[in-house]
């Protein structure tokens, strides 16, 4: 446990509608026979939305629905803070994807769906606006969200192809619009753009106007234009992302360890895609992860493209992506899933979430004992949000009769929470 975190301060009542209105049953949730990261068991009891108490288990009682979750590890909930809600799922289509409104609602909320049966309860969803689909995504979007709210919390990302130069023109007024429409964070691909630094300056103009964060793709190879964009980022407030930084492994370590200090300086958080690129970006990489963390950026963990043009086998799963952390980068179970949770929600400007007594009731368990095992075998899920069970993944193993021989037992684990008895 870190220092800080023996001083917990519960957010405020109001920072629970960053997704929007809520659908809350009033009834009490109470998780049972809960395993915590720390190795506690304990009962967990959610009413309205928050985490109203936590005690050793068997200790607490609630008037609503009871889920029994021995046998599973109590996690604050992933979030996804880097996807592609207009494209996704698109790979197997014939021909050019469509972009036809109801096309890419369907497509966006079967994504949404996905992910959250992954255990992200909130998502950030970059779409493309301008050319010959105007705002039509956007708007597909958008109303998406508006289905999902009670389910997941999304947020779209504004993302117009030019904003510089005389072509330009019609890009900004319609990033402006978008933000009117709903999008409640800017962001675009300046490396695409003639003028990449006036690309950064003309979002950066449109954040401050109407108070909203701005969220861009880089590949991060020119260290000279990160530092001018560092530089117009510091301290912009509600806050600045990029991502995925993948060229920046490609750069000597010295020159992206200055990269690397003065977004730190600036308070930039970096969002890595460690499960593949995205449309976003040409290359495809991983960020220099240990580097970056080396420096004090704040790093996020996201999944990049789900199943379209720019990976065809992405899978959106928060838990595959801190596994990838952890395997690959060789981070901590800990701070590999701190990366998809914590640092994630921080990036997206969402609530702290800890299983403790007046945080948000944003939460999944996954069968097992230990995070590193999660992470490794991360399959049957159940997921909290706002205060009521919003999905099930059940998964279980079986083995043929001959493997009786070995006298091994046919699925390892226990049985799902009010479910058949595993054999």
């Amino acid at each position: 446990m870190s220092a800080d975190s023996k001083q917990p301060r519960p957010p405020s009542d109001d920072a629970g509608d960053a997704g929007g209105a809520a659908t809350e049953d009033a009834k009490a949730l109470l998780l049972s026979n809960a395993r915590l990261a720390d190795g506690r068991t304990v009962d967990v009891r959610l009413v309205r939305g928050r985490i109203e108490a936590v005690g050793t288990a068997g200790s607490l009682s609630a008037a609503g629905t009871r889920v029994d979750l021995a046998g599973h590890l109590l996690l604050p909930a992933p979030a996804e803070p880097h996807a592609h809600a207009d494209t996704a799922l698109s790979a197997d289509a014939p021909g050019p994807v469509s972009y036809a409104p109801e096309e890419v609602q369907r497509r966006a909320t079967e994504a949404a769906l996905l992910q959250l049966g992954h255990g992200a309860t909130a998502l950030r969803a970059h779409v493309r606006i301008g050319d010959v689909h105007a705002l039509g995504p956007l708007e597909a979007v958008l109303q998406a969200r508006r289905s999902l709210r009670g389910l997941t919390d999304l947020t779209a990302v504004a993302v117009p192809r030019l904003l510089t130069g005389a072509a330009g023109a019609d890009g900004l007024a319609m990033l402006r619009d978008a933000v009117k429409m709903g999008a409640g964070v800017v962001g675009g691909c300046p490396d695409l753009d003639p003028d990449p630094t006036g690309y950064v300056e003309a979002v950066l103009e449109v954040a401050a106007e109407h108070g909203v964060p701005v969220d861009l793709h880089t590949d991060g190879d020119d260290p000279a234009r990160l530092a001018r964009f560092a530089a117009m980022a510091g301290g912009l407030r509600p806050g600045v992302a990029i991502g995925p930084c993948a060229g920046l492994s490609r750069l000597p370590e010295d020159v992206a360890g200055r990269a690397a200090d003065r977004l730190a300086a600036a308070g930039v958080t970096v969002v890595c895609l460690p499960q593949g690129g995205c449309a976003g970006t040409e290359r495809r990489g991983p960020a220099p992860v240990r580097l970056l963390r080396s420096a004090g950026v704040r790093l996020a963990a996201g999944g990049g493209a789900l199943r379209d043009a720019a990976n065809p086998v992405g899978r959106g799963d928060p838990l595959e992506a801190a596994f990838l952390l952890a395997s690959l980068e060789g981070l901590e179970p800990e701070e590999a899933y701190a990366a998809v949770s914590a640092r994630a929600r921080e990036a997206m400007g969402l609530p702290e979430v800890r299983v403790e007594a007046g945080f948000p009731a944003e939460l999944v368990a996954v069968r097992g004992e230990r995070l590193a095992g999660v992470l490794s075998l991360a399959y049957s899920r159940i997921v909290v949000h706002r205060g009521r069970v919003v999905a099930r993944t059940s998964a279980v193993r079986e083995y043929c009769d001959s493997a009786a021989a070995l006298d091994l037992p046919r699925q390892a684990g226990r049985p799902e929470p009010g479910g058949p008895a595993a054999r």
